[in-house]
């Protein structure tokens, strides 16, 4: 006879008692020598609970048996087929319909005659009495622990669950970090999004090293995550209640609801506000505190909007005045004009990068042929050393010297050939300088990210002082004034292939920012030959 071996494991709490999936396996093999006229044509691994119907491979099992396919069905016991009253139905109707015909069990002796199927049904019944039991339990457990006031699960970021005392307390490494973070948020000056990127960056922030997970930077939806559980303020929500923490909170619940405010939470009021594309990244040239904005409506009804100063000093009262929307974006106008290339040299630039490009080609192409050729060499060497030692024609000594300058030697060829396939540094100054070229129109015609962008690769740390914007020039940006010669401009493209092989991590962030700014508006020709 045909049989199905099926075997199950859930990782949930009904089955901490049950044999692994590949020990169920084992057991039913060994007892397959003592069982005659069994013929095994399918094997079922599956690792999904049975207290609910819907597992893909069972059903996949059931429908081969309809087929006719196969007329029994091996399990290590009947709570492995079935704890739900759907599937144990569907086994004793199968049964009845002679579709299965035999059900061998490494713990329970099944034949199939009433009574055998009477007594399955007891087995299916009970195993579905003991899921719904151990859920109760928990549950009742659960409950009781929260109406204590601590969480009865896996304590979340920033704490940390104490297995003396079963209670949850700060982690002494992320809780401070988390802090910081919400206090981040709540100066209305930073997304998600950037504080995601600081705290992963600039403080080196991971999550806690378990035994299979852990040690990775958050994710955007976990940073959304702490932001909007309740479980930071001190507040544990359950089956719908809310229920006072026995836990450290990290924000008080005037911090934790001006965060949700922010945040636009369903429910909650979301400020209607403009989005303003310089804030936070402007400083007061008087106090050094950011640059914000507001929008307001006058007494006329008019809106008008400004950046000004945080003004949140304790120690010191700034006296610098708003500046209209408008004016700033003006002045940052006048500045990118200044810093624009000029249209000759622009056009001098583009046709002698593509010139020099094509010039040099056949010059890399001959330098990567003649180090692949020195790799094969190496290699052979180091095949024709291995021969030698075999032979006893070298000592121990002696081969592991000239292996180390072998294999040095190979590294050091490596490390140019992938130098050799690297992106050539024509591209990436043949991008800054067709981004350079149009800075006053983009910046136009750009909306609110995009106008951000600009500043940030081109402006060096802008100031607002008595309504004047003072900005640096980032390299490889300069000023133009209208007496520059061509090796002005040749400077400039310099600095260019400077930074770019250099591997320079703030021109690398200033590239990538620069090709987000321009997509999908390319410059033409845009591909060098390789």
């Amino acid at each position: 006879m045909k049989y199905f071996l099926y075997c199950r494991k859930s990782s949930e709490d009904e089955d901490r008692q049950v044999l692994s999936i590949e020990s169920q396996r084992r057991e039913m093999e060994r007892l397959l020598a003592s069982w005659k006229d069994v013929t095994v044509v399918g094997v079922y691994e599956e690792s999904k609970s049975a207290k609910a119907p819907g597992r893909p491979l069972f059903d996949q099992m059931l429908k081969r048996l309809e087929h006719g396919e196969a007329e029994g069905v091996i399990a290590w016991h009947p709570d492995r087929l079935a704890r739900n009253s759907i599937d144990g139905g569907r086994i004793i109707y199968l049964l009845d319909r002679k579709r299965l015909q035999d059900l061998k069990f490494a713990t329970f002796t099944f034949e199939n005659n009433p009574q055998g199927k009477f007594m399955l049904s007891i087995i299916f019944g009970y195993s579905k009495y003991y899921v719904d039991s151990l859920s109760e339990n928990i549950r009742r457990g659960n409950r009781t622990k929260i109406e204590m006031g601590w969480l009865p699960k896996m304590a979340p970021t920033g704490y940390l669950n104490d297995p003396k005392t079963r209670t949850i307390v700060p982690d002494p490494e992320r809780f401070p970090l988390l802090r910081r973070m919400w206090e981040l948020m709540l100066t209305g000056t930073y997304s998600p999004q950037k504080i995601l990127g600081i705290a992963t960056h600039e403080w080196g922030l991971r999550t806690k090293q378990r035994k299979r997970i852990g040690g990775n930077p958050l994710t955007l939806s976990a940073v959304y995550r702490i932001l909007t559980s309740p479980f930071y303020a001190g507040i544990l929500e359950y089956d719908g209640r809310n229920y006072p923490g026995k836990h450290v909170p990290m924000v008080t619940l005037e911090e934790f609801e001006r965060v949700q405010a922010l945040l636009g939470r369903p429910g909650r009021p979301r400020p209607q506000r403009h989005e303003f594309a310089f804030t936070g990244m402007i400083r007061c040239g008087e106090c050094g505190l950011s640059v914000t904005a507001s929008q307001h409506r006058n007494r006329h009804g008019s809106l008008y909007a400004y950046y000004h100063c945080t003004k949140k000093r304790l120690d010191y009262r700034c006296r610098q005045p708003h500046v209209a929307v408008g004016e700033l974006e003006g002045r940052i106008l006048e500045f990118l004009l200044t810093v624009t290339i000029p249209e000759k040299f622009h056009q001098w630039a583009m046709r002698w990068l593509t010139t020099l490009a094509v010039a040099r080609n056949e010059e890399h192409k001959v330098q990567n042929r003649s180090l692949e050729q020195a790799r094969a060499s190496v290699e052979r060497q180091l095949d024709n050393l291995t021969k030698l030692r075999v032979r006893d024609m070298l000592t121990d000594d002696q081969y592991l010297k000239q292996r180390r300058e072998l294999d040095l030697e190979r590294m050091k060829l490596d490390q140019n050939l992938a130098h050799g396939r690297r992106e050539s540094w024509f591209e990436p100054a043949r991008e800054v300088v067709f981004f350079n070229q149009g800075l006053a129109s983009r910046f136009q015609t750009g909306n609110s990210q995009q106008k951000r962008l600009i500043l940030e690769i081109v402006g060096l740390n802008p100031t607002l002082t008595a309504g004047k914007l003072n900005i640096g020039v980032k390299k490889p940006f300069r000023r133009w004034t209208g007496t520059e010669k061509l090796p002005d401009m040749w400077s400039t493209v310099q600095d260019v292939r400077t930074l770019y092989l250099a591997n320079d991590p703030t021109f690398m962030e200033t590239l990538a920012k620069i090709r987000q700014v321009m997509e999908p508006a390319q410059p033409p020709n845009q591909s060098f030959p390789a």
